[in-house]
């Protein structure tokens, strides 16, 4: 599954240029500790978490993943999403929590 499918298949809000849409998708990684998340995570997850402030994006590209899913309602500021565009690096936001969203992603086979 490709990060646009996955978006079409939640019904999450995406955020991504036509290349990032087309990165695949291969496991999750839950977590808000940004040296926990470089130290424990591998290329290619779907990263959830609650921070959202412009550092996610640099974590995000050093572990190469597929995207980032901002749970609980987080809405990302502007410029953590104008870097996002600029590394080609999907986000998806939804309203759910970090466990609904990791039963989703279950669900999908993820």
């Amino acid at each position: 599954m490709n990060v646009e499918q996955l978006a079409t298949k939640t019904g999450w809000s995406l955020y991504a240029s036509d290349d990032a849409k087309s990165r695949d998708v291969h496991g999750a990684f839950v977590g808000d500790l940004l040296s926990w998340v470089m130290g424990n995570s591998c290329p290619d997850q779907v990263w959830l978490t609650v921070q959202a402030h412009l550092n996610v994006i640099a974590v995000a590209c050093l572990r190469d993943f597929s995207c980032i899913v901002f749970v609980q309602g987080v809405q990302p500021p502007q410029e953590t999403l104008d870097k996002a565009m600029e590394e080609d690096l999907a986000i998806l936001t939804t309203n759910l929590t970090a466990y609904e969203a990791c039963c989703v992603l279950h669900d999908l086979g993820v």
